[in-house]
Order: C-alpha cells, then sequence, then structure tokens
C-alpha cells in the first residue's frame, strides 16, 4: 500500500483546559518516597468510548535536543482533555521510570505518570517474579551493566530485584580481573559482593560508559561453569554439545535492551549506542569460540524497539492504563476492546548515516497483536527525517505530532465535542 503524505496546513488553534470541572490534580508518594504527579478524570459516557489509543516517540518527535517540538504540549493537553488513551515508548533508559517522568512532565508542561511511561528496560520488570513456568530472578544474583554510577542498579531494585551487582563491585572486589580499570570515582556507589558470587543472569540497561571492563567480565562469566566467576565449563568446545558446549553449562541469560546502533549526542556526528557494544561483544564472542562458522552464537534475549517482546509489553500496558483512564468495569473491558494503535516516530537515520532498525516504524508494522489490535506507523517531519522513502514504510507521513494524532482521530472516525 503507498504511503500517504500530509502536507502542513494552518488549522484553527485549540483552546487547551489544562484544568476543567472533570480534572483534578493530586500528589501521590510511592514505597520509596518519590513523588510524582497524576491525574484523575470522571469516566467518559460509553457512547463517548474511544477504540483506539496513540504510542508516542519522544526524540524527533515530543522533544528535540531536549527542547518541546511545538505542538508537543497543545496535543497531550488535547488528549488528556478527551480521555484519550496514549503512552510514550522510547528506547532510552538508565534512570527511573519516575524520575524520567518527572523531567518529561517539566519540559513539556503536562502531567504525567509512569503508567504511561515504557523505556528501553521497563519490561525487564516483568521478570522479576515467577511467571507461567518461567522462574523469575528477584532474589537471584544478577549483574547489571551501563549508566553512570549505580544509577541502573537504583532501576533494576525499584523494578523488584533484591540481589543486584555491578561490574563496579566486581572489580573493586577483584581489581587484578581487568588490571587497567581505574578505581570508582564515587565509592559510595561500590557495595560487597555476596558471598558466593554466582550470577544468574546479566542485563545490560544502557549504553556502558567504558566498553572494556563489561566485555571481560561478561565474556568471563558466559564462558564459567554456572556464572561462578572465576571458572571455565568443561562443556566449551566439545562439539557432541548443542552451540558446542557454549552457554549449555548453566552460564547466566543475557538480555540486552536497546538495539540501537547509534543515537544523536552533542557532536555532530552520531555516536555508537547500546547496539554498538553488543556488536562489539558479539565480535569478541566470535573470535573466542570461532563463532558460526564453528556453529557457534551468542545466546540472548533482546527487548526494545522493534522487537515484539516490548511491543507486546506496551500494549499490555497500555490496556490497563485505558481500563484505569476510562474507568471500565471488567466486562465493560472485554466489550469495549481496543481496535486501533497509532505508534507515532521519527526517521531511523542520523545525517545521512543509516541508522536503527527503523525502531518505531518497523515495530508498529510488524508486531501482530495477541488481542487482535492493529499497530499503525505514522512518520513525522519534525525530527531527523529528511525525505525520501523510508526502508519501512509507514501507513502515512505528516510534519508533527499533532497532524499525526489529527490523522489518527480522523481515521477511527472520532468527533470529539468540546
Amino acid at each position: 500500500m503507498a504511503t500517504m503524505v500530509i502536507r502542513k496546513r494552518t488549522m484553527n488553534p485549540i483552546s487547551v483546559l489544562l484544568q476543567s470541572s472533570k480534572t483534578s490534580w493530586r500528589y501521590r508518594s510511592t514505597s520509596r518516597s518519590l513523588h510524582q504527579r497524576s491525574f484523575l478524570t470522571s469516566p467518559k459516557p460509553h457512547d463517548r468510548v474511544p477504540d483506539f489509543a496513540f504510542a508516542f516517540d519522544i526524540d524527533g518527535v515530543l522533544l528535540r535536543s531536549s527542547k518541546p517540538i511545538p505542538g508537543a504540549h497543545k496535543t497531550l493537553t488535547y488528549l488528556q482533555r478527551h480521555q484519550i488513551p496514549f503512552i510514550l515508548l522510547t528506547n532510552g533508559g538508565g534512570t527511573t521510570e519516575s524520575e524520567r517522568v518527572a523531567q518529561l512532565s517539566q519540559k513539556l508542561d503536562v502531567s504525567l505518570s509512569t503508567e504511561m511511561f515504557i523505556q528501553s528496560h521497563t519490561p525487564f520488570a516483568e521478570l522479576v517474579n515467577d511467571k507461567n513456568d518461567t522462574p523469575g530472578f528477584k532474589d537471584k544474583c544478577i549483574l547489571v551493566v551501563g549508566g553512570e554510577g549505580d544509577n541502573c542498579r537504583r532501576v533494576a531494585e525499584e523494578y523488584g530485584f533484591t540481589n543486584v551487582v555491578t561490574p563496579i563491585d566486581i572489580i573493586t572486589a577483584h581489581p587484578t580481573l581487568w588490571p587497567f580499570s581505574h578505581p570508582p570515582s564515587l565509592p559510595e556507589h561500590v557495595r560487597p559482593l555476596p558471598d558466593p558470587l554466582q550470577i544468574s543472569a546479566i542485563f545490560v540497561y544502557t549504553d556502558p560508559h567504558d566498553w572494556a571492563l563489561p566485555t571481560q567480565l561478561i565474556l568471563d562469566l558466559l564462558l564459567s561453569h554456572a556464572g561462578n566467576l572465576g571458572t571455565l565449563s568443561s562443556f566449551n568446545n566439545d562439539a557432541n554439545l548443542p552451540n558446542r558446549g557454549y552457554q549449555q553449562d548453566g552460564q547466566p541469560l543475557l538480555y540486552f535492551s536497546n538495539p540501537d546502533l547509534w543515537w544523536a549526542a552533542g557532536y555532530h556526528l552520531p555516536r555508537l549506542g547500546q547496539g554498538g557494544f553488543r556488536e562489539a561483544l558479539e565480535g569478541v564472542w566470535s573470535a573466542v569460540t570461532g563463532g558460526e562458522t564453528r556453529g557457534v552464537k551468542l545466546e540472548k534475549k533482546m527487548c526494545g524497539k522493534p522487537y515484539e517482546a516490548t511491543f507486546g509489553f506496551a500494549e499490555r500496558k497500555l490496556e490497563k492504563h485505558r481500563k484505569v483512564l476510562l474507568d471500565f468495569k471488567e466486562t465493560e473491558s472485554k466489550a469495549q476492546r481496543l481496535k486501533h494503535v497509532y505508534m507515532v516516530g521519527d526517521e531511523p537515520k542520523l545525517n545521512g548515516v543509516p541508522d536503527n532498525p527503523e525502531s518505531d516504524i518497523r515495530g508498529a508494522n510488524q508486531y501482530k497483536s495477541p488481542q487482535g489490535s492493529e499497530w499503525q506507523s505514522v512518520l513525522v517531519r519534525s525530527g531527523v527525517y529528511s525525505g525520501g522513502e523510508p526502508s519501512w514504510k509507514p501507513k502515512i507521513i505528516v510534519d508533527n505530532v499533532w497532524d499525526a494524532v489529527q490523522w489518527g482521530l480522523k481515521s477511527s472516525g472520532w468527533k470529539p465535542s468540546d
């Protein structure tokens, strides 16, 4: 199907009510004494319940260089006023959801909550407790990689993981593990290691600031016996075993949260992101094990856009948020099924360099909802998209997030009364 293109047109401004008779504001305290703004809304009449919702990327859609894109505030307040559900879905991360939501609320001048916000590593929260036949990692020792200081440890602990170690913890206790590392600049971020130290899972939450130590440490653990640091598995390089015996001896599972190869930083050319770190680690793994030419692959699990796991998590979170927002009872929730989700994203190229795997457009185009909802991709020109035909065609190309929402409303036959 050909991609539709809408050119910018003059529209009548909408008077945005920041607080109406149907809306009240309150502050609530979490168990960790983190305060965040949230809003309470009165239920809509059932003949006015929207059977659609929106999912927004942040960079290039709502913000650019950390500044609001024109129309972002108007769009979000419009949706809130009409109680049309939306979520923010980003491949960013490295801080707690509550901290990031507070920043976004201030920048966009819109009250947001963690119930409508998903970072690249937010789906890791589902791995805390047992689920179906899959055991969780709540009290098991996990290694968290990436970010600054112990920020990502705090994120993991907020999810509910209780036994979290970082590379800095390990190199402080075992300085010869990687002799080129410097002592931590902030010793208060270092914690004693559990005894015995047995790692059950490795989570890469965001880009490591120094790739060398995490690369060596992850390699050691993937070659170990059952995640015991300083050991080597006797299964390694056994041609009679699957994957030549590699990662077949109880080694920790390896999770990545973001496949993006590049990201836009202060430098005029894009910088390598978590996807770059993963590619480097896979190169080292291949050199050590012989790689795919010898039938060995790096077994890993991927999250983040465009992967189905992240879109499935986003849909579940959107359904939960929608049910609360529209005050559905259980029977009503089943009757008022979510039919359409409009994924509004930016072009995945940075300064002419082929970028990440078209995370927003590709993810929405490929996602098959188990609930039967149809995800449709919308590409905006307000970010880094500079024209031409994207490798993954969106349903439509528009100028900005406001035009994207207006197209979605029209497509769903929605005509809210003011």
